[in-house]
């Protein structure tokens, strides 16, 4: 019962906190104005596509946090947690497009090396992590290019 409980509280936490920032640093007219690479989403695919990641996410750290001797995965997941929250009061609150592809590349390294550390003691987590560092991976081209075009 305390298993599923963490469980729940990974998922209102990390979704939660997810949901927050992505309505207090939400897109305004300055990001409509930026310059956009052909391959920029449509708006409206953000919010889900963050939201099954966000879950992901949650799921990792209660497997992480629930199973004894990982205190590296637990601080890389901290880190990933921390960068992934950073991203969006940088880029989107502070309008720092450089900084923002600073902060997104060192979140795509630290998943990276959570996906290089869990594949041999919670390969489970490992695979959970992959389309979280492929959207990053996307989302790091885009933020660089969007540098680039302004």
């Amino acid at each position: 019962m305390r298993s599923w409980l963490l469980l729940a509280v990974f998922i209102i936490a990390v979704i939660g906190t997810g949901s927050l920032l992505g309505i207090v640093t939400a897109p305004g007219p300055w990001y409509a104005a930026l310059e956009k690479p052909w391959f920029t989403p449509p708006n409206w695919l953000f919010g889900p596509v963050w939201t099954v990641l966000y879950l992901l996410i949650a799921i990792v750290g209660w497997r992480v946090w629930n199973r004894p001797g990982l205190p590296t995965l637990k601080g890389l997941w901290v880190v990933q947690m921390a960068l992934n929250f950073l991203w969006s009061p940088v880029f989107f609150g502070a309008q720092a497009i450089g900084l923002g592809a600073i902060v997104i590349l060192a979140l795509l390294a630290a998943i990276l090396a959570f996906i290089g550390k869990a594949w041999t003691r919670d390969p489970v987590s490992a695979t959970l992590f992959v389309p979280y560092a492929a959207w990053v991976g996307y989302a790091s081209a885009l933020n660089i290019a969007i540098f680039l075009l302004n």
